[in-house]
């Protein structure tokens, strides 16, 4: 298993509105490929940013599920509506170790 830790920093004020947005028009179409373990809007560091932690059996597993992401038309659709709200993005590998509750 390995997690994907996708962070957005949002334009300031915004998090709220976005994560409305991303729920009710974005949230059933990734879930489709992806499985969400969580959703935070950071109250330190960089500030105005959002991190969701997505779940894949292996690297191989989440490039599948992401080319047929980048497929789908309604995530094709949902995208554009998005890129307004974001500032910046990063996505961070993570592996559990064999001790992790999340392994």
């Amino acid at each position: 298993m390995i997690f994907e830790q996708r962070t957005y920093q949002v334009q300031p004020g915004k998090a709220p509105d976005m994560l409305k947005f991303y729920e009710a028009n974005g949230l059933a179409v990734i879930t489709r490929y992806a499985e969400l373990k969580g959703c935070w809007i950071k109250e330190s560091g960089v500030l105005n940013s959002v991190v969701f932690l997505w779940a894949y059996r292996d690297f191989a597993h989440r490039a599948e599920q992401r080319a047929k992401l980048a497929a789908d038309p309604d995530w094709q659709a949902f995208v554009p509506r998005l890129l307004p709200w974001l500032v910046h993005q990063e996505s961070v590998f993570l592996s559990p170790a064999s001790f992790s509750p999340m392994a």
